[in-house]
């Protein structure tokens, strides 16, 4: 019985310490990974893997090991930050592959990068057509960044010449889960009054709205529990 209390106390220590340690070297360890950021990763993994369930090694020399591979990671980081030349070392460099419609197979054979998968990257983006690209870079983190050719973009609204309402705000969540965010109202000064005259327009009640946002553009936009879909596409069954 005791085993299984060390386990359990141990699976907490070590969700807490990685908890903690992701929050520590921030949101890019856990997004697409550069080779460092995998290597890190991966021997974090290891290290909790082993701090959860193997009793034979000791608590504290894990605890020790871990707490100086986030503290290597977080230099590192912090090295790539202040210093170009340790930023390509760790990271490396982004890699042309494709130019002016041109596949360039040498640097594709650097990287072991096949032809296969330069298609369905290419796919992932929408281009069935090679002869449509410009440039298509292998970036640092194992995406593909893909530049069509002048004739083959999509049209915008400053091509055509079209006015365009200038939008200098992010959109403010003012419901979530039914529950006003005040917090958001605050920091914008914004009215629990002037959303209630929003929703009367509507003619609703709080109480029937799940999520609510103010646009960019002014707009709000207001989701309720009823959706009034008689058949919706993709229904989930129910249990």
């Amino acid at each position: 019985m005791a085993d299984y209390l060390e386990v359990a106390l141990r699976t907490i220590l070590a969700f807490g310490m990685l908890f903690v340690a992701a929050r520590f070297l921030g949101k890019q360890t856990i997004s697409k990974m550069t080779y460092f950021d995998f290597i890190a990763s991966i021997t974090i993994g290891a290290i909790i893997a082993n701090l959860s369930f193997n009793v034979a090694l000791k608590t504290h020399h894990l605890v020790i090991a871990f707490t100086e591979f986030v503290l290597i990671a977080f230099f590192i980081a912090f090295l790539s930050l202040k210093n170009r030349k340790a930023r390509k070392f760790f990271a490396g460099d982004p890699t042309v592959v494709i130019q002016n419609g041109k596949i360039l197979e040498k640097n594709m054979e650097k990287m072991r990068y096949t032809l296969d998968y330069l298609n369905q990257q290419l796919r992932e983006k929408d281009v069935f057509n090679i002869d449509e690209v410009l440039f298509a870079i292998i970036e640092t983190n194992g995406t593909l960044t893909v530049l069509k050719k002048p004739e083959f973009r999509h049209v915008i609204k400053q091509d055509l010449t079209i006015a365009v309402q200038p939008e200098k705000a992010l959109p403010i969540e003012l419901v979530m889960d039914g529950e006003i965010i005040h917090a958001n109202f605050v920091q914008n000064n914004l009215k629990s009054s002037w959303l209630g005259s929003q929703l009367k327009k509507r003619g609703l009640q709080l109480s029937e709205v799940v999520y609510a946002v103010l646009a960019a553009n002014g707009k709000v936009y207001i989701d309720t529990y009823k959706d009034h879909i008689h058949s919706p596409v993709d229904e989930e069954p129910s249990e």
